[in-house]
């Protein structure tokens, strides 16, 4: 799994994803500049084939984002500190209502992994989050234990790199995984990514080596980051996990 939560359970890495940027039919050529829809962040449906699709994480997802998580505990756990103790349905709530916030600051553009035409169902979480330094996203995810083994975890990454990379003014994308977690070390691999460093950190949870991996797909790191420490938002936040 790689990190996309925050501190609070599930919020990013995370989860997040996406319908069509704008038309140009009667509505929208009517519509309130306010109420547009804007081409200058992630579309809200994401495709991923197979039967699933990644949709903007919202309030209305929490039920079934609760739901997934307590089926998946004791695949998360040894991965992330989020998932011990359970988060409660009030904690995921909280998470999908930051969600919101987040993409309208353009701070962090949060998914949940649904089978198509499922809203009561969700199978993992994604997201991009704009807190590894200027003009730079980092993804992350993780997929529900019956989803694993079957490249949802690559698709997804595909799919939001390439949606990070359209975005105005950035033109790097990152991902962090512990090093003792393989099956999340080849997803970046697989997709082209280089891994750029290997830091430091306390571990949070009971698999983690302490040892984050920094794969990173575009621009170079800003003059100073490799030889620096994580930024504490990154620290705090690294454990949501996707495999």
């Amino acid at each position: 799994m790689t990190t996309d939560g925050s501190s609070t359970p599930e919020v990013t890495h995370g989860q997040q994803a996406y319908p069509a940027r704008p038309g140009a039919d009667d509505v929208a050529a009517h519509a309130d500049a306010h109420d547009a829809p804007r081409t200058d962040r992630p579309a809200e449906v994401i495709a991923l084939g197979n039967g699933l699709e990644l949709r903007r994480r919202r309030p209305a997802q929490a039920a079934a984002l609760n739901v997934a998580i307590l089926a998946n505990l004791d695949h998360l756990r040894p991965w992330v500190p989020w998932a011990d103790p359970a988060p409660t349905p009030a904690d995921t709530m909280a998470n999908c209502e930051h969600a919101v916030a987040q993409w309208e600051t353009d701070t962090g553009y949060s998914y949940v992994i649904q089978p198509s035409g499922d809203p009561d169902t969700v199978v993992g979480g994604c997201g991009l989050h704009a807190r590894v330094g200027a003009g730079a996203l980092e993804i992350g995810y993780w997929v529900a234990r019956a989803f694993t083994g079957q490249g949802v975890a690559t698709t997804l990454t595909r799919r939001l790199t390439e949606e990070a990379l359209t975005l105005p003014g950035i033109s790097r994308v990152e991902i962090h995984v512990d090093e003792a977690n393989a099956a999340s070390s080849a997803v970046p691999r697989k997709l082209g990514y280089r891994l750029e460093r290997v830091r430091e950190r306390t571990p949070q949870s009971a698999a983690q080596s302490g040892r984050v991996e920094v794969w990173a797909l575009g621009a170079p790191a800003p003059t100073g980051l490799a030889d620096g420490a994580f930024p504490a938002t990154t620290a705090q936040s690294l454990g949501l996990l996707g495999l």
